[in-house]
């Protein structure tokens, strides 16, 4: 059993003890959360707690994460294309079309089969299903994700996650023509009431901020780089629908009518964080893949 101790601050104080976990860790769910409150491993100041406990001030929250049960993936060889390894953590460039791990009804094909033919070595922290996961990018997104190869990896990069320390630059082509070179949204995000299966910006969701930069603008279109502070599901794409420059391709929050590509024009080109055992800040930038550098041009033109 994984047990990771959370402090409650002045500013968590009264908020859900569901809500406050799954805030300071961004990998759970309310959902995963609760599960763990009703089987008793969530513990403040030592004594198990309801899904409706208010935190307190100076409240010392131990969540017990149970040790992942057997991995029963499938390994499977795999091009990877590996920006740096060593024995703690793994830096890969995901392809557009991949998704990142299995899910049910989704067990083979996945980044996570190709990691563990790659190596044996993957923190267990997530469970079964996303052995080394520590972040995630959608699956018609490219670009870099960091990988933990042991649990002390793992609890360091999701802490830097948490103090937002983490460097995420992505590369989008968004709809419409963005008149001002720069701008910071900060709008909460949770599950949309009328689709269940999409994100949407809810006056009760989850605290998110993304900063972007235009780079360049086309007739119709826009080239931006979006920085992530948070790291909600979807988050750029949410975002930038809300502030009505919604992203380029998107089958889910784009336009009916938008451009054929095959998914979304977002790539995740710049990670940075603080290597867990040298403690030296890295950072890493993947190009931009073949067909969003060609799409580029057709707008330039």
């Amino acid at each position: 059993m994984n047990v990771v101790v959370y402090n409650v601050d002045e500013a968590n104080k009264g908020v859900r003890i569901d809500k406050f976990i799954s805030t300071v860790n961004e990998e759970m769910s309310r959902t995963q959360v609760q599960q763990l409150i009703k089987e008793d491993h969530v513990k403040v100041n030592d004594q198990p707690v309801k899904t409706n406990y208010k935190c307190q001030e100076g409240d010392e929250v131990a969540v017990s994460i149970p040790e992942p049960v057997e991995l029963n993936i499938e390994a499977e060889e795999m091009n990877l294309d590996i920006y740096y390894e060593d024995e703690d953590v793994l830096v890969v460039n995901k392809p557009k079309g991949m998704v990142v791990h299995p899910a049910p009804g989704h067990t083979s094909g996945t980044l996570v089969n190709g990691l563990m033919a790659h190596c044996k070595d993957l923190s267990g922290i997530n469970g079964v299903m996303r052995p080394g996961i520590v972040h995630r990018i959608d699956k018609d997104t490219s670009g870099l994700l960091m990988v933990a190869k042991n649990d002390m990896a793992h609890e360091s990069l999701v802490d830097q996650l948490v103090e937002k320390s983490v460097t995420r630059k992505y590369t989008a082509i968004v709809h419409g023509v963005i008149q001002h070179s720069h701008g910071t949204i900060d709008a909460p995000i949770g599950r949309d009431k009328k689709d269940r299966q999409s994100q949407a910006v809810t006056p009760d969701g989850k605290n998110a901020v993304t900063h972007f930069e235009v780079l360049e603008r086309f007739n119709d279109f826009t080239l931006v780089e979006c920085q992530l502070e948070t790291g909600r599901t979807h988050q750029i794409r949410v975002h930038m629908k809300y502030i009505g420059y919604p992203l380029a391709g998107d089958p889910k929050y784009g336009p009916k009518k938008t451009l054929d590509i095959g998914g979304q024009a977002l790539h995740a080109g710049v990670l940075g964080f603080v290597h867990p055992r040298t403690k030296e800040y890295m950072e890493f930038n993947a190009p931009l893949p073949e067909y969003f550098a060609e799409l580029i041009e057709k707008l330039r033109k």
